[in-house]
């Protein structure tokens, strides 16, 4: 689910300041400059007012109008200063909790800006803590500086979660799932990171780290009041040592989608509330099936079909008050696959949310040449799974194995990962117990159009003409309906050493089909050292120019050169 926007006050005292905060007002719906009577008045407006602040101001003048507003960094709105030449953007506040951290970089990527983190776990690569999504508990700031002086490190978890990559000094322990109270047990003297859902004591040398394991599900009378149905889940929890803050979702039966009362508990809780059609959930073995509540509702469980639907064991069997009945299920981790397109090649076309993926994961798995691309953005401790050209099959098959597992996956390609690459491969064996993300990447298609001009201006085809995978027969059939369909034609994989005629026979056919003047270009190395752009014709172009690190691009009949560029007229009205 996307995330709402942070609600920005931009506070300025000068006409420069003020001059850069409606650059931000006018890129960001979300952010409006707060103004008052002095600019400490408008900067502790902001601060009440707003989720983030943006100021132009001293860092001094910052600190001290702030600091007898400060109360919990978990809820303080995050704080950037950006000095009058804005030059620099420092997050200065609420650098995790808050999001001034990313806040900086996106004040920085605005007014060109270089934004200042100081955050420790930043600075030298490693993932905060409190930055991984789950709520946090303990002594996050002592654990955190254990881990960046290399201190020994246990990370003790009942099972294998989707986290990022740890650095090799902490060492992670599965367990099985602990009972009420035992999860703390044998800690002895040293730093521990705990993942589970129970509830344990803390020390000062323990952080707890809540996964989103358990899922309630919720039956009631329609009518049934919030305060009722929230006390019983929250006494159904504690009674079973079991943590709110590991919640996923609510679950009931699609009739109760509606049930003011069991929504605004799932709200109170800051989890969604999930529905089942009567006949998903009357297909859900349960201990304890009612026939009353067949007869009502058509499926003889709701509390414990519902937290049960999709596997899970279940903790709280169904436990009722007066209008309302619970029951709690444990689900085991769902790994994540990010599919992730690299881009052509240049480092500046690698998207930032493909880094983000790279930075999310704990293994990364790819061509060689690929992984090598990356290797600098990689947190410490990743698993780096590389092997070389002809094994796509079993890159995908260990990628979909890793995060079966339950791990972070990062499955890297050229490109984007859907388009000739291992998006195809990998999704042909994942089933339904992963979590995949697909990055889309940048193509050699739309780096070589970029450097050709506007060759894709109008409908257009992509073809391999590698026949190691698809008869040549079948290629070449495809190769005639885009000739006899005039679409502007990228040729991938046009031609190797031991594949060395294909390219003119799919140029022959064209030819049939076209002008000899017919614009060809053909892009070597898109976007990597070595680029190199050739443009001639369908009567002049010599295959011998054209290899695997080419993309060939044949225009329709429309497509024409103008100034040296080759461009496809999008056939807007107004031309004429």
């Amino acid at each position: 689910m996307k995330k709402e926007p942070l609600r920005v006050g931009l506070v300025a005292a000068t006409a420069a300041g003020r001059r850069h905060a409606r650059t931000l007002a006018a890129a960001w719906p979300h952010a409006r400059l707060v103004e008052a009577e002095s600019a400490a008045d408008a900067l502790r407006a902001a601060w009440r007012g707003c989720d983030a602040v943006v100021a132009f101001l001293a860092t001094g003048a910052v600190v001290r109008i702030l600091a007898p507003l400060l109360g919990d960094k978990r809820t303080d709105p995050a704080v950037v200063v950006v000095d009058e030449a804005a030059r620099y953007a420092v997050a200065l506040l609420g650098g995790h909790a808050g999001g001034a951290n990313p806040l900086a970089a996106d004040v920085g990527a605005l007014l060109d800006a270089r934004p200042v983190v100081t955050t420790a776990t930043d600075a030298v690569g490693l993932p905060g803590l409190d930055t991984l999504g789950w709520p946090v508990e303990g002594a996050v700031a002592a654990v955190s500086r254990a881990i960046l002086d290399g201190e020994p490190v246990r990370l003790v978890a009942d099972a294998t979660w989707p986290l990022p990559a740890l650095p090799e000094h902490v060492h992670i322990e599965v367990t099985s799932p602990p009972t009420a109270g035992t999860a703390a047990a044998g800690s002895g003297d040293g730093w521990r990171i705990l993942v589970t859902d129970r509830v344990v004591p803390l020390d000062g040398r323990t952080v707890v780290l809540r996964p989103p394991s358990l899922v309630a599900g919720i039956g009631s009378s329609r009518g049934v009041p919030a305060a009722e149905v929230t006390d019983l889940l929250r006494r159904a929890l504690a009674d079973a040592g079991l943590s709110p803050a590991s919640l996923r979702c609510l679950a009931s039966v699609d009739l109760k989608a509606d049930e003011a009362g069991i929504r605004t508990t799932a709200d109170a809780y800051g989890v969604p509330l999930e529905t089942w059609p009567a006949a998903d959930l009357a297909a859900v073995d349960v201990p304890h099936p009612s026939e009353v509540v067949r007869a009502a509702v058509g499926t003889p469980s709701v509390a414990e079909a519902a937290a049960l639907r999709g596997g899970g064991s279940l903790l709280v069997p169904k436990t009722a008050s007066a209008m309302a009945t619970v029951a709690v299920a444990r689900h085991a981790p769902r790994g994540r696959l990010a599919l992730v397109g690299l881009g052509p090649g240049a480092a500046d076309l690698r998207t930032p949310r493909a880094v983000a993926e790279l930075r999310r994961a704990a293994v990364v798995v790819g061509l060689d040449q690929y992984v090598d691309q990356v290797r600098d953005v990689l947190r410490p401790g990743t698993r780096v799974l590389a092997s070389g050209l002809g094994a796509e099959e079993a890159r995908a098959r260990a990628a979909v194995a890793e995060a079966t597992a339950g791990h972070a996956v990062a499955l890297v390609g050229s490109g984007d990962a859907g388009v000739y690459a291992m998006a195809s491969p990998a999704l042909e064996y994942a089933d339904d117990r992963i979590d995949v993300v697909g990055v889309p990447g940048v193509t050699a298609g739309l780096a070589a159009s970029a450097l050709l001009g506007a060759p894709l201006g109008h409908d257009h085809v992509y073809l391999s003409l590698s026949d190691l995978h698809t008869p040549w027969e079948v290629i070449a059939g495809r190769i005639a309906a885009a000739a006899e369909g005039d679409l502007v034609a990228l040729l991938y994989n046009p031609r190797s050493r031991t594949r060395d005629w294909q390219l003119g026979a799919a140029l022959e056919t064209f030819a049939a089909h076209r002008p000899p003047d017919t614009p060809v270009g053909v892009v070597r190395n898109a976007s990597r050292p070595g680029e190199r752009v050739h443009l001639a014709t369908l009567a002049t172009l010599d295959p011998a120019v054209v290899d695997m690190y080419s993309v060939v691009v044949v225009g329709s009949s429309q497509t024409r050169v103008v100034a040296g560029r080759m461009v496809t007229p999008r056939g807007y009205r107004w031309r004429s």
